[in-house]
């Protein structure tokens, strides 16, 4: 399908905390480095590209950017890079940091903060982004251990004024539970797509139900994680794509957005043909019987994973 004159306006938008944006975003994971995310032997990207892309994503209407302390490759940081792509900030771009993981100067995974580390975490978003506050922090969570001392130090971040919106990430019922019962969540950021943790189904719908934002990561590289899109793909999604003339990646995309209203997109690129088609991706409407077609994929990886 076409680009060239689509934008971001076309996915239809949401509020996240208190300001409009639209439902397809930019994830920032991809634009430090060439290939593999956080690969030991990840190549810089190139600087004045990925600075052009980003300039390139506002212009096209997204004014939803995630991104982390964390995201950076040798040379390359993302949240430095957003700095110097976009400020002074549009005043409807929404910039949501995750904190929690941490890496050393080596890129070498530290240990999940404290919660009397996470202060500093916030401090140094900040500072990359030079922002005075954080308009979305959302707590990554490794495992199923309760997150309520760590979520409850950012709620007091966020009464102090450094944060405005607390959202969470990789997590489950429970922790969601959880997290309300501590200060309001805005965003639910799990992994999730066609085939993709099927059994997150009902925590999107519980999330649409509380009129929180569901995030899915990973939508389009699926299994190929942090490594991107493996290139396979199935014969569904692929003749779902030739109908539309659309690419499978626009597909798995716009699967989810049509998962609900409250389902944001954060596609993440370093290549600008490829930001014009994710954001196009925002305006593909798929029939009743493309959505059976893919839900039916998408069942059949929720019966294989129950069988295994």
């Amino acid at each position: 399908m076409t680009s060239q004159t689509i934008t971001a306006a076309a996915s239809g938008t949401w509020t996240l905390g208190d300001v409009e944006i639209n439902r397809i975003g930019f994830g920032a994971m991809r634009l430090t480095q060439q290939g593999e995310a956080f690969a030991d032997d990840a190549v810089a990207s190139d600087r004045g590209r990925a600075i052009g892309v980003l300039r390139r994503a506002v212009e096209l209407g997204v004014n939803h950017i995630d991104t982390a302390a964390f995201y950076f490759s040798p040379l390359r940081s993302a949240n430095e890079l957003i700095n110097r792509a976009l400020a002074p900030y549009p005043e409807d771009l929404v910039i949501t940091t995750k904190v929690g993981p941490g890496r050393g100067p080596s890129g070498a995974w530290l240990p999940h903060a404290s919660p009397g580390q996470l202060r500093a975490q916030v401090e140094e978003n900040l500072r990359q982004l030079g922002r005075d506050h954080l308009d979305v922090v959302n707590l990554r969570v490794v495992g199923t251990d309760s997150l309520a001392e760590r979520f409850g130090e950012l709620a007091r971040l966020r009464d102090a004024g450094l944060i405005r919106h607390l959202g969470i990430s990789n997590v489950t019922p429970d922790h969601l539970a959880e997290a309300r019962a501590i200060a309001p969540v805005v965003c639910v950021q799990n992994m999730y797509g066609i085939g993709v943790r099927p059994e997150q189904d009902a925590l999107l719908r519980t999330c649409g139900e509380q009129g929180i934002a569901f995030v899915p990561f990973y939508s389009i590289a699926a299994a190929g994680g942090q490594a991107g899109a493996s290139g396979a793909e199935s014969e569904e999604v692929r003749a779902v794509a030739r109908a539309h003339g659309a690419s499978p990646a626009q597909v798995r995309l716009a699967w989810t957005l049509h998962q609900g209203p409250h389902v944001l997109a954060i596609p993440g690129t370093g290549n600008p043909a490829h930001l014009d088609a994710n954001v196009a991706a925002g305006a593909l409407r798929l029939s009743e019987d493309d959505l059976a077609v893919l839900e039916a994929l998408h069942r059949g990886a929720a019966r294989a994973e129950r069988s295994t």
